[in-house]
Formats: C-alpha cells, structure tokens, sequence
C-alpha cells in the first residue's frame, strides 16, 4: 500500500496539493508489513507485525492519512529514468514503476488509483 500525507514542515513541500505533500509505502513481507518512509534528510524503515492490510490501513486513515493498495510489478529489465531523489521516486522504485511523468505525490495517486493491469 501507497499512504498519501499532508506533511508540509519544509516550507518547499507548501507549493503542491494539500493532502498529497509526502507519500511512503508499505509492504507485505513474511516477517509483517516493511515501512519505507523516505524524508529528506534520511529513510525510515520500520516492521510492523501482527496486523491485517484492513487493520493498517485502518489505522493510517484514522490519523488522517490517504491510503492506496496496490502491488508490487515486475519492473522494466532497463535503468529507471533519472529523477532527484524524493519520497515519489522512492516509492516507485519500490514498487517497480517506471513511470518518467509522474513527479509528485498527488500524481502518484492518480496513477495508482487509475483502473488498470
């Protein structure tokens, strides 16, 4: 899963739409779910166990965050496109997305939520 914040705490975050600031995933693995969270200054990981994909997603939008499920894909067997590194551009190389025109977190969640393969 995809979950979509409204953390505006660098000034430079302020310009894109609200509700769609900052972006991180989540991901299945044996062991629980694995948190990626890339800041700017550093990426938290983090396991968290004992959970159902409802009850987490449950749990981040009662504290006002926006969540998407989504799945992992097999990625492209080509480099990415070179991009700075964001929370956006981390999160697609997570999930093994090589989408070059999808910058921000807003846009993101356009894609992901878009019916498709």
């Amino acid at each position: 899963m995809v979950v979509f914040a409204d953390d505006s705490s660098l000034r430079r975050l302020r310009p894109l739409r609200r509700g769609f600031r900052h972006c991180f995933v989540v991901v299945c693995s044996g062991a629980g779910w694995v948190i990626c969270d890339p800041l700017s200054h550093r990426t938290d990981l983090a396991v968290v166990t004992g959970l159902t994909a409802d009850e987490l997603a449950q749990w981040y939008r009662r504290h006002g965050l926006r969540v998407v499920a989504t799945r992992l894909r097999p990625a492209p067997r080509r480099p990415a496109p070179i991009r700075p590194y964001t929370c956006v551009e981390a999160v697609k190389r997570v999930l093994g997305m090589h989408a070059p025109w999808v910058l921000t977190p807003w846009q993101l969640y356009r894609s992901l939520s878009q019916p498709g393969p």
